[in-house]
């Protein structure tokens, strides 16, 4: 079963060449050691929620932009063994020290892809989210996703991926749990819609809001929508 690791960070605004700089020179390291694909995705649209955002899930500071990113494996067996041998290899030493952001805040883990919908290719925006589901509810979450991803399909999206909490460890500043206000008998979700630009984006959520999925007292979501984080982001390193 495919597997992703996702990473949530906060990056000075003005250093966002030197952090594009920075990924895209990791790039052919992550990939050397099994990773199947890498996207950084710089905060474009990351709004301030009531009780949750990507803002606060990394403590970010009004100088700060949220960037969300991922790398793709095509099983766990594959991921733990990269990371095993990553960790080992003196050049993520190198890697480590360079990061051009505050790594105490960066959330990180990994995730068992659920289900996803579309195909891999090149992506031209990317909407992001993260939630907090009942742990024992993992089929009506599938059954949800499911839906939805044909919802994001047939209003232009070109991809869609929902990955279920394996790895996803606590933090001393922030993690992805205290992202969400993850109750102990609830798992994370962290997914992302792919769509060909912006504009397809918006396009797309405007008569997607019009279906019948999308309006007031229709079936309720599987979990707390209130504490749902979301967010649109321009990819800046994709491979």
């Amino acid at each position: 079963m495919a597997y992703f690791d996702g990473f949530v960070v906060a990056v000075p605004a003005d250093a966002k060449e030197k952090y594009r700089k920075h990924a895209s020179d990791a790039l052919p390291f992550f990939k050397e050691f099994g990773a199947t694909r890498m996207v950084e995705n710089w905060g474009d649209e990351v709004p301030d929620g009531k009780l949750t955002d990507f803002k606060r899930a990394v403590q970010a500071k009004p100088d700060e932009i949220v960037v969300f990113s991922w790398l793709e494996y095509p099983s766990k067996a594959v991921r733990d063994a990269a990371a095993r041998k990553m960790m080992e290899d003196p050049r993520m030493k190198k890697i480590g020290e360079g990061m051009p952001f505050d790594g105490k805040r960066m959330i990180y883990g990994g995730f068992e892809v659920m289900f996803q919908a579309g195909k891999s290719g090149t992506a031209g925006y990317v909407d992001g989210m993260l939630l907090a589901v009942p742990t024992g509810g993992r089929k009506e979450v599938e059954a949800w996703g499911n839906t939805m991803a044909a919802l994001f399909t047939r209003h232009g999206a070109t991809r869609v991926v929902r990955g279920w909490g394996d790895d996803v460890p606590d933090g001393k500043v922030t993690d992805f749990k205290r992202a969400v206000q993850a109750k102990p008998d609830e798992t994370v979700i962290c997914g992302w819609v792919e769509w060909p630009s912006k504009e397809k984006r918006d396009a797309g959520w405007k008569t997607m809001m019009t279906e019948r999925e999308m309006q007031p007292g229709h079936a309720a979501p599987p979990f707390d929508g209130q504490r749902m984080v979301y967010g649109g982001f321009s990819p800046i390193v994709e491979g």
